[in-house]
């Protein structure tokens, strides 16, 4: 048995966040070359009016139903990585998805870890489809607006003005005989779980008539000395360790990368990273025109790269992620036909 990716799809909204305007939101502390060079980010895209985070994942779905010709009805499970933020609280966005796009026959789970979650979720179908008969289909869906929350002000906040706004979707299928999924390896630090967050709208601090103005702009780096001081010790050691560990489930090695599916972060941080792994420019994707679409970013980054021809046949594609509580993951697809080659580590 193993388990192949049929394709991806992806939303953008056509509305632009531009360098120079949010050089303009931080009031003079951060210069537009600045966050060109040192953030990262010449555009970002952001919500139109009617963008939400169920709606946009709905469009991104059905942008996969067409690249990859699957039957809505072929879906036996929905997982949705999209964010918490969303049209209603409390609602369950893979079931409204399930309603939009026609999977009838499917049953969905919303999953949440930051932006993380994609790879996370496409670990959970694999395991899903291996251990469950019944479930040969799956889509990972959702959508991302969390800049919604970013106060340009707040100098601490520097590392969030990437957040933009768009969805993905990406199917899994059992025994498919493309784009196989191996191995897979996640790391948790809850040490980090409450160091950023949106501070105001849950139980410990209410949303109040007096607070209303400055809840919705309350996503904050809550402890920014532990944050920075256990990131700095402990970040790029589990970022490595976990493509180290994929690989290695994958009887692979950094030697057989061909491209990296790497979330959006400062560019001197990317550019370290594709050194460190012994990799050219031309085998990722810098996302400074997307800014950080979230948990969105490594199917942006695979559609992407496919359509410019980044990724082909027998393409090693490693796929990264790390969220906020803290999290970091990473896993490995072989790209192209099986034709035969070893999956006993796909299982």
């Amino acid at each position: 048995m193993h388990i192949g990716i049929v394709g991806t799809g992806i939303y953008i909204p056509n509305k632009k966040m531009t360098a120079e305007e949010i050089a303009k939101k931080t009031n003079g502390v951060w210069e537009a070359s600045a966050v060109k060079e040192k953030l990262g980010i010449i555009e970002k895209p952001i919500p139109l009016e009617d963008d939400g985070t169920q709606e946009m994942a709905v469009k991104a779905a059905l942008d996969c139903l067409t690249n990859t010709k699957v039957d809505p009805k072929e879906i036996d499970v929905i997982l949705c990585m999209g964010e918490e933020w969303k049209e209603y609280p409390l609602t369950t966005s893979a079931l409204y998805i399930q309603d939009k796009i026609g999977a009838v026959n499917a049953w969905g789970i919303d999953v949440q870890n930051r932006c993380c979650t994609t790879v996370t979720a496409m670990k959970i179908a694999k395991d899903m489809i291996i251990s469950d008969d019944e479930i040969e289909t799956v889509m990972v869906v959702g959508g991302y607006r969390n800049g919604d929350f970013v106060d340009y002000s707040d100098k601490y906040m520097s590392m969030m003005y990437n957040l933009s706004a768009g969805a993905g979707a990406i199917i899994l299928k059992k025994n498919y005989s493309r784009n196989v999924l191996l191995g897979s390896h996640i790391i948790a630090d809850g040490s980090l779980s409450r160091d950023a967050g949106v501070e105001i709208g849950g139980i410990c601090k209410p949303i109040t008539k007096d607070n209303i103005d400055e809840a919705y702009q309350s996503l904050r780096v809550m402890n920014p000395v532990h944050m920075k001081d256990r990131l700095k010790e402990v970040s790029l050691k589990n970022w490595y360790f976990c493509i180290d560990e994929a690989l290695r489930k994958s009887n692979l090695t950094r030697e057989d990368i061909g491209y990296l599916a790497v979330l959006h972060f400062k560019r001197s941080q990317h550019n370290a990273m594709i050194k460190d792994l012994g990799l050219t420019e031309d085998q990722t994707i810098y996302l400074e025109n997307y800014g950080h679409m979230g948990q969105v970013d490594q199917i942006l980054s695979l559609h992407l790269a496919l359509e410019q021809g980044k990724v082909k046949d027998k393409t090693v594609v490693c796929m990264i992620a790390a969220g906020i509580g803290y999290v970091w993951a990473a896993n490995v697809i072989r790209w192209g036909d099986v034709n035969g080659d070893n999956l006993t580590d796909s299982i």
